[in-house]
């Protein structure tokens, strides 16, 4: 039931841009049976991921593409066994080099093959160019005037990867409070499957703000979407070093001793991780975020957090300062401006 209601706004694009092309082409031009107009709209728009315009306009062209060859194909060596081969191995090279996704290739092979089975219809064969054409077209309208508002999907791969850095680092607090390797391990764990997460939310918020560019309706989101694209880095960078941190915590409690002045040094962390996800949709809650993590940025110093601990202990404060300025540049402050808040 979720994956159907998150896929209402995409069903509705591709119906409207399936009613268009069809009037287009079987109304305002006469063409009795505009079936690649509709499979095109269909296969260009999808319920994939990335709706960014940039790949329905590659996915138009390999499509349009594949069908005028597969239509000088049929005018030069007719129909057959022998040139059903050789139309679908050419148009499936083709649509590879025009697109790294294997769902186009195999949407452009499908369509050579109906120009090649179909009877060719009143006009010409080259009528089923000019619908193949047209179903792009209004793709990339539909996409700029009917787009399926990304932000959404956006939205939800930022929370996911934003709970989970902070559970996992609420996970390394309790670790070193109460000297739990179980909780470092599960930490590290969460943090080991971060980049599925980062991956997804590169990719819908790139389509996010690629639509957001051309859409009139759109475009007065593009502050927040950038917005995100700053959290995202930091994100990004922050789970790397937080993996770091959670192997050698890992390492560290095996022994069963509590560090808390350790897991004081993480809390703050914490705070900030929880403002930064809030900031998603309330990108004043940043500010919060920036504030707590000054006041610890001061303060990362082996010397102030674990005064004459062991190098184990006190490369833990070490590797939490970069962690830190990521997380300052998330919140809108220059890399420099954070670096120049550490201690030496």
């Amino acid at each position: 039931m979720r994956r159907a209601w998150i896929s209402v706004p995409a069903a509705f694009q591709i119906v409207v841009g399936v009613v268009a092309a069809y009037s287009i082409t079987h109304f305002a031009l006469g063409h009795a049976l505009p079936l690649l107009a509709l499979t095109v709209t269909i296969s260009t728009l999808g319920f994939t991921r990335d709706a960014r315009p940039k790949r329905v306009l590659d996915a138009v062209i390999g499509v349009t593409v594949g069908i005028a060859l597969s239509e000088l194909m049929l005018m030069v060596v007719g129909t057959g066994l022998w040139q059903i081969a050789v139309v679908l191995f050419l148009t499936l090279v083709i649509a590879r080099f025009v697109s790294p996704s294997n769902a186009f290739a195999i949407a452009a092979g499908v369509q050579s093959m109906l120009v090649l089975l179909l009877p060719t219809p009143a006009g010409g064969v080259f009528v089923r160019t000019i619908d193949g054409a047209i179903g792009g077209v209004v793709a990339l309208a539909v996409t700029a005037l009917i787009p399926r508002d990304p932000r959404r999907l956006a939205r939800r791969d930022a929370l996911r990867l934003m709970s989970t850095l902070q559970e996992s680092v609420g996970a390394l607090d309790e670790s070193l409070r109460r000297g739990l390797e179980p909780a470092a391990a599960l930490a590290l764990e969460r943090l080991r499957r971060t980049q599925a997460l980062v991956d997804d939310w590169t990719v819908s918020l790139d389509s996010a703000i690629s639509v957001a560019r051309i859409s009139p309706f759109l475009r007065r989101h593009l502050p927040e979407l950038r917005h995100q694209a700053r959290v995202l880095r930091a994100a990004d960078l922050g789970a790397r070093h937080l993996r770091v941190i959670a192997r050698r915590i890992d390492f560290l409690v095996r022994d069963g001793s509590a560090r808390p002045e350790l897991a004081d040094m993480l809390q703050p962390i914490f705070g900030a991780v929880v403002d930064l996800q809030a900031s998603i949709d309330e990108p004043d809650r940043a500010a919060a975020a920036r504030s707590t993590l000054q006041h610890l940025a001061v303060t990362l110093s082996p010397s102030r957090i674990v005064p004459g601990a062991a190098v184990s202990e006190s490369i833990i404060v070490l590797l939490a300062r970069p962690l830190v300025v990521d997380l300052l540049v998330a919140t809108g402050m220059a890399v420099d401006e954070a670096r120049a808040l550490l201690p030496a």
